[in-house]
């Protein structure tokens, strides 16, 4: 089974290049890294003492433009995530068709056993070590994994200290007062229900009818499930690290986030519209949830959650990735068995990638768009590469996995020949 989410992207990757007879050349530059950057950073903690804690950066492949990718602080943060994640990333790029190659980066840590200062010194530290190897023209990261606009803010302070002059482009993901872009933050999740609701409308499925769940209610989870409850879809559970709930008639996203911010935890925020009533629903787990009875699951936290162990209880008829790799390859076969749709992450998720190029296009440019403008140029980018991959799907018999690798391959290796011959 094919948990190691490098192993997967490889397989991922090699399967696609066979399909399309990728160059042998192409290929080694796809199944490997450009460069990987890994650094020693001994934290000095609040109390006086030395933590030393391990930071990556991946940089995966640079033929379309700079490198580009988030970064996450969290236990599980390896070279072969970061490897894996970036080569992702760049799939994503291509597929969304903005100007940038993938990147990935992480430190090995539980943030929440940080303080704030020992967040911001961590992060300065990690900006230090990394600061030969990013710039607006070389690597910007973004947030991802329990990093914020926050923590891009003190990225942009340290790099800009060290080069000696304020460079907001460093990053995206920035608070919109640094130079950060207006909707960025629902990017990611507005991205992805734009992509839901255009695979809906050419299936002939009517939202309103859908029901969905909701596993990882954080920033991307929240903003998919509002979204979708705008559009009419009801969602009936959300879940985040600790615990699920589940609502039958369906939940105000909206406010159970208010509830949960006042309350502290999920399990005392059963919503209906405006009314929170323990009396409203159950709690559950998020294996659950990942197994209940809706038209829709939404895997929005972390990769391998859908394994060969737990497949055959998922009864969901459309899966969208919100996280990257929630899906193992070995799933993904027994889900295709069972006709479950598979909306990518590679696509379901790239809205976010698609809003940080206009971040940093908005910053290079010295020009500002508004919120509207930029849904409006999400929207558009998203209904247009979906309609690309379901082309990509119809005319090779494949999935619409295989199809967005199809679509994302042909404009890397389009791009990779222009410059051989250049």
């Amino acid at each position: 089974m094919h948990t190691n989410p490098w192993l997967q992207a490889q397989s991922q990757m090699m399967k696609i290049s066979s399909l399309l007879n990728i160059p042998k050349l192409l290929i080694s530059r796809l199944t490997e890294p450009d460069r990987l950057i890994s650094v020693s950073l001994p934290l000095q903690k609040d109390d006086g003492s030395v933590e030393i804690l391990r930071g990556f950066r991946s940089q995966h492949n640079n033929i379309l433009g700079p490198y580009k990718g988030g970064l996450r602080y969290h236990p599980s943060v390896s070279e072969d995530e970061v490897k894996a994640l970036s080569l992702w990333m760049t799939m994503k790029c291509a597929l969304i068709n903005v100007p940038f190659g993938g990147g990935k980066g992480g430190i090995t840590i539980n943030p929440k056993s940080l303080s704030e200062k020992e967040l911001e010194r961590l992060t300065k530290l990690f900006t230090n070590r990394l600061s030969l190897v990013i710039g607006p023209r070389i690597d910007m990261p973004a947030p991802d994994v329990n990093t914020n606009s926050e923590t891009m803010k003190w990225i942009v302070e340290e790099y800009s200290s060290i080069i000696g002059s304020i460079t907001p482009a460093v990053v995206t993901g920035k608070p919109i007062e640094s130079g950060g872009s207006l909707g960025r933050s629902e990017a990611t999740g507005l991205g992805g229900a734009y992509a839901l609701l255009e695979i809906l409308r050419e299936k002939g499925i009517n939202p309103k009818k859908c029901t969905a769940a909701v596993q990882g209610f954080g920033n991307v989870g929240y903003h998919v499930a509002q979204f979708l409850h705008e559009e009419g879809v009801r969602i009936v559970a959300v879940s985040d690290s600790k615990e699920g709930i589940f609502v039958k008639e369906g939940l105000s996203p909206e406010i159970t986030l208010n509830c949960k911010k006042e309350k502290g935890c999920l399990s005392e925020c059963y919503c209906i519209e405006s009314i929170c009533n323990l009396t409203n629903g159950i709690k559950i787990t998020n294996d659950e949830l990942l197994e209940l009875s809706v038209d829709i699951l939404i895997p929005s936290a972390l990769e391998n959650v859908i394994t060969s162990e737990n497949a055959h209880k998922i009864n969901a008829k459309i899966i969208l990735e919100m996280a990257n790799g929630p899906v193992t390859s070995d799933a993904d076969v027994i889900l295709q068995e069972k006709n479950v749709i598979i909306i990518p992450d590679i696509l379901a998720n790239s809205g976010g990638v698609f809003v940080s190029y206009l971040e940093w296009y908005q910053n290079i440019e010295i020009i500002r768009y508004t919120k509207d403008e930029v849904f409006d140029r999400l929207k558009k980018q998203m209904q247009q590469v979906v309609k690309e991959v379901i082309t990509a799907k119809e005319e090779n018999s494949i999935t619409l996995r295989d199809a967005s690798y199809v679509v994302a391959i042909k404009r890397i290796e389009k791009k990779w020949k222009e410059n051989l011959n250049a």
